[in-house]
């Protein structure tokens, strides 16, 4: 396989299917710290690698699309242990953005979507604790999926922090991203009822770029048009920004005591940036998260209370177009810091997200989100692929176009 993008840490890493179904055909490739058998996933780090054995057995999920027809071809980048949502790796180098050569990929599943951006593969897997599915599938011109916390399995998947952490997948196209979901998402009881219900948060509009903000204003109208009035509503009373960090202590916290051991026994080498959100995790305090765990708490009843089951919230992905390659400063930590805005919401609330392409702009890749209700993750990407093209911007859906 030609990989001029950079996209694969380890592209001889392949396994034929082992049956037949729904997924004859197709290709995809799995981010570095999922668990393939006889590999060491490295998780973005050259220190990690050398002290970690090969695995004993390949991680469920990837036995599951194997079982089903599919096939994999190689293990892809990713940010540092997973503690980014840029991809630029110090120690491997960034993969280069297909849609934005001069741009950022995103991270930290950042060989993933760039892996699927140029058509390596059909399909790839990464993980998903505060936007690294969601980020990159934005910067890459490509659809990405979180799912409902806990609904898909992590065994045998590298851990970050536990109470946020997620498989999520991503696709060109809307149909393979529902086909995926469909055998990585136990579901027996499936309910076709409707959406009824749509939102957008006044708060996340705030945080886009001027330019963003206006193309996806006028393009929910036209999906107002076809499928109802999107509410615009206050989300956050406390703000997002306060939303953040609740999630950056948890987050932090929940990281330290994961990795702790292993950086203390160890002092592995991290380049910028993760060394000091490291140093910055160990100083944390349990007697700190107190209050944001009961934030959060808040802030997950008070999502399922507005979104229900038939609910959807409409919000941006990130604040806009990729940032350029190289960046440092105020510049990049004030986008940081929007983007985890954004994709705080779905994280504290355990809720599913499907980043959706905006496939008409001539510019760098950016889109939009939709969160739907907890477990409704199968409803919500049949949704999104019934009316895939209405919400890319590419035109009618299928179903518009036969009334």
């Amino acid at each position: 396989m030609r990989d001029k993008w950079g996209a694969y840490i380890e592209h001889n890493v392949t396994l034929a299917p082992t049956g037949s179904g729904q997924l004859n055909g197709l290709t995809f490739a799995a981010k570095d710290v999922i668990a393939i058998a006889n590999h060491t996933s490295g998780a973005g780090n050259p220190d990690w690698l050398e002290t970690h054995l090969p695995s004993t057995k390949t991680a469920s999920n990837i036995e599951r699309l194997l079982a089903e027809g599919a096939e994999l071809l190689g293990m892809t980048h990713t940010d540092e242990l997973m503690y980014s949502l840029n991809g630029e790796n110090y120690h491997y180098g960034t993969p280069i953005n297909p849609k934005a050569p001069h741009c950022i990929p995103g991270g930290s599943s950042s060989g993933s979507a760039v892996a699927v951006a140029a058509q390596l593969v059909d399909f790839a897997l990464g993980t998903d604790t505060g936007g690294s599915v969601r980020v990159p599938s934005s910067y890459c011109g490509i659809y990405g999926f979180r799912p409902t916390h806990g609904i898909v399995s992590m065994d045998g998947v590298i851990p970050l922090a536990e109470s946020f952490d997620t498989l999520g997948w991503m696709a060109n196209d809307s149909d393979i991203l529902l086909k995926v979901g469909e055998v990585l998402i136990e579901q027996s009881d499936i309910d076709h009822e409707e959406f009824n219900t749509m939102y957008t948060s006044k708060e996340s509009w705030s945080l886009v770029d001027e330019d963003c903000a206006k193309t996806l204003t006028s393009h929910f109208k036209r999906i107002e048009n076809s499928l109802g009035s999107i509410s615009d509503i206050e989300l956050a009373p406390e703000g997002l920004a306060v939303w953040m960090d609740t999630f950056r202590y948890l987050q932090g916290f929940e990281i330290w005591r994961e990795h702790r051991q292993w950086i203390e026994q160890y002092n592995p080498r991290f380049g910028p940036g993760i060394s000091d959100r490291f140093k910055w995790a160990s100083t944390i305090k349990e007697s700190e998260c107190i209050s944001s765990l009961e934030l959060r708490s808040l802030i997950r009843d008070r999502l399922t209370q507005l979104i229900g089951k038939n609910g959807l919230l409409f919000l941006p992905t990130t604040p806009g177009a990729p940032p350029l390659l190289n960046q440092s400063g105020s510049l990049l930590e004030q986008r940081r810091n929007f983007t985890l805005q954004l994709s705080c919401i779905a994280g504290l609330a355990g809720l599913p997200q499907v980043h959706i392409p905006y496939k008409s702009s001539p510019a760098s890749p950016f889109g939009f989100s939709i969160i739907a209700g907890h477990g409704q993750d199968l409803r919500l990407l049949r949704f999104v692929k019934r009316y895939a093209a209405l919400l890319s911007g590419e035109g009618k859906s299928d179903e518009a176009s036969n009334d």
